[in-house]
């Protein structure tokens, strides 16, 4: 639908995109992936017609429709949540509108030629607006929005209530509910809890037409995409596979060129060292100058940033005992609303504890509890002897203390990094994606997601054996991620964390916390493993029991009567029937009045309809009549079918 050839694009002397090629097809799955600030924002943008390219070609199948999400900056107003999202369908009641000029129009047609033109762009439009889904626009809004994290009393709140990341959750379900035939998402996750994400990737797995996805998210890149195009010094290759399979193909390509880069750099430095010691000896100038002209040509060879071995190593934490943390009957209310409550728990020096539950379950709640940002609770926390905590939070952009005003971001980080490790402040930076002039950037003009970068990696260079972070992993690339999440593991203290980025939950926690959303107040569950054996437990236990028998099944057991276990389970059979009965008899009424909608639409376009103004307005009135019927129908369905 979209084919990019030979597209080139320079802003001042760098070259961010160099003869790059790509194809986007109904079905394309795919990944664009390289360093951060390499361009593939740029790259998006000029497949969304954003920016022009300065050379190369590009085509653009009749008709297709693209629908580009930035990473953000995207804030709405005037509006509620449902009639913000409703927007998306702008372009389906323009083609309504259209379909009502041709219907008038129609009447006033005396000639059989120019009727029959006029009716078949009516057919082609009708079939459009029947297949975009806008006569279920509002079950496709609900689902949407729940799907996203937003609650069913959200669609009336005015949109200017929401945060910035939900502002940016409002254009990603206006873009998914635009249903265009390609998909451009730059960072679709950065916002999403993992509930949210893993809603996003069954939403992709069903999309019919193509996307193209920006991604910091290694599984999720993993499960949606069956391609991977890396842009790398403006040059752009495809991968088949998805990111896993990218990165095994591209590191056995990087074996040999990073023999030649070693090569190289072996050969630069030697060269350097002559050109200094022999400079001003009159006798040697001829060979300095061929080693200069030697050096001004040479090629280089560079590495991508992804793929260069970087490691962070934090101090060592302070001795403490073999308990890093002791929880006893923690509780949190707000009013009279219980977030949670009996929070038991023991955590020792050297685990990792990963806290996972629904958006709003208590997370961040708990963290700040634990961090001593909130002394409102009940129970007790009590830290081990010796212990010292760093608590690293979502607003962390907003609390970094630069009271001076006038550091830079290396400044700002020698000023207390232990003297050891000040030599390896440029190395720590480049891994937290501060690379080049970025560090001697004043703290005062960083971004939200620079200050929040700088703010974590200020923290983790103090000596410390309990870390709590939240959300450490929301402004990081992949390669960052992976260097935190090494570190990390080698950190010999314990860590309590937040994430949404299942490869690092999976990869770092060696303990589960839960707080789950199901009752009031939420309960914990703690479990011995990680975010993997996590699941394996949830899903063995939701293949044993499922949610609508659970009720009937567990009050009867609490009876420990045998027959009114069987009772209840009668009665949940017998409701299953009468339910089933119900979906089949609204499915025959619907396609009934599907028939007969259809009927009509034949009706109208013979001749002897369609040149009659009163028969034509007479015969549409009954098919928008009918499709009303239908949608009410279809509504009671899907409610019949979800009860």
């Amino acid at each position: 639908m979209i084919q990019l050839s030979k597209i080139s694009l320079a802003f001042g002397d760098r070259d961010v995109l160099k003869d790059a090629s790509l194809v986007v097809a109904a079905g394309t799955r795919a990944a664009l992936v390289g360093a951060n600030g390499v361009g593939k924002t740029t790259l998006l943008k000029v497949i969304a017609d954003v920016i022009a390219s300065d050379s190369g070609g590009k085509s653009i199948q009749k008709g297709c429709r693209v629908s580009y999400l930035p990473q953000t900056g995207l804030v709405h107003r005037g509006n509620s949540l449902y009639d913000e999202t409703e927007k998306a369908f702008s372009s389906i009641k323009t083609l309504i509108s259209r379909m009502e000029t041709l219907a008038s129009t129609l009447e006033g047609v005396k000639n059989d030629d120019e009727g029959a033109r006029l009716l078949e762009e009516y057919h082609v439009l009708s079939e459009l607006v029947e297949n975009s889904g806008y006569n279920m626009r509002k079950q496709k809004i609900q689902t949407v929005l729940e799907g996203l994290g937003f609650a069913p009393k959200d669609k009336d709140r005015s949109v200017e209530e929401f945060s910035g990341g939900w502002q940016m959750r409002i254009a990603l379900a206006k873009t998914l509910l635009e249903t265009p035939d390609v998909l451009l998402l730059d960072e679709p996750t950065n916002y999403l809890d993992i509930e949210a994400r893993t809603w996003l990737e069954k939403w992709l797995a069903d999309f019919r037409g193509g996307y193209v996805l920006v991604c910091h998210d290694r599984f999720f890149l993993d499960v949606t995409v069956n391609e991977v195009y890396e842009l790398f010094q403006g040059r752009l290759k495809r991968y088949a596979g998805n990111y896993t399979a990218y990165e095994a193909v591209r590191r056995a390509e990087l074996e040999s060129l990073v023999k030649r880069y070693n090569e190289q750099q072996e050969e630069i430095a030697k060269s350097e060292d002559l050109i200094r010691r022999f400079r001003y000896k009159a006798t040697k100038a001829a060979m300095v100058q061929e080693r200069i002209k030697r050096l001004e040509k040479m090629e280089r060879i560079e590495i991508p940033e992804s793929f260069k071995k970087m490691r962070v190593r934090f101090p060592k934490p302070p001795h403490c005992g073999k308990t890093a943390l002791a929880l006893d009957g923690l509780g949190k209310r707000y009013g009279t609303r219980r977030v949670f409550g009996g929070l038991d728990l023991l955590l020792d020096s050297g685990e990792k504890l990963l806290v996972v539950g629904r958006n709003g379950a208590g997370k961040t709640t708990l963290l700040r509890i634990l961090a001593g940002k909130d002394a409102d609770f009940e129970g007790t926390v009590t830290y081990g002897a010796g212990v010292v905590a760093g608590y690293f939070s979502q607003d962390a952009a907003e609390t970094l203390d630069d009271s001076d005003g006038g550091r830079s971001v290396l400044e700002y980080m020698e000023k207390d990094a232990p003297i050891a490790l000040i030599p390896k402040i440029r190395d720590m930076l480049g891994a937290f994606l501060f690379r080049g002039n970025d560090i001697d950037k004043n703290v005062a003009v960083l971004s939200g997601g620079e200050k929040s970068r700088l703010a974590l990696l200020n923290m983790l260079l103090k000596p410390m054996n309990l870390l709590i972070l939240d959300e450490p992993t929301n402004h990081l690339d992949l390669q960052s991620k992976d260097i935190l999440m090494d570190a990390l593991k080698a950190f010999a203290g314990a860590v309590v964390f937040v994430s949404h980025d299942r490869t690092f939950m999976e990869g770092l926690s060696t303990k589960t916390l839960e707080i789950s959303g199901k009752d009031a107040p939420s309960s914990t569950r703690l479990f011995h493993g990680d975010y993997g054996y996590y699941l394996e437990k949830i899903a063995a236990e939701n293949a044993a029991e499922t949610e609508e028998t659970r009720p009937k099944i567990e009050d009867a057991a609490k009876k420990g009567d045998a027959r009114e276990r069987f009772s209840a389970e009668k009665q949940r059979q017998s409701e299953e029937r009468r339910r089933q009965r119900r979906e089949g008899a609204l499915l025959s009424v619907i396609d009934a009045l599907e028939k007969e909608k259809t009927a009509l639409e034949a009706k109208l376009a013979a001749p002897a309809v369609y040149a009659n103004g009163e028969k034509a307005r007479a015969v549409q009135a009954q098919i928008n009549e009918l499709a009303a019927k239908i949608e009410e129908r279809i509504a009671e369905w899907e409610t019949a079918a979800s009860d």
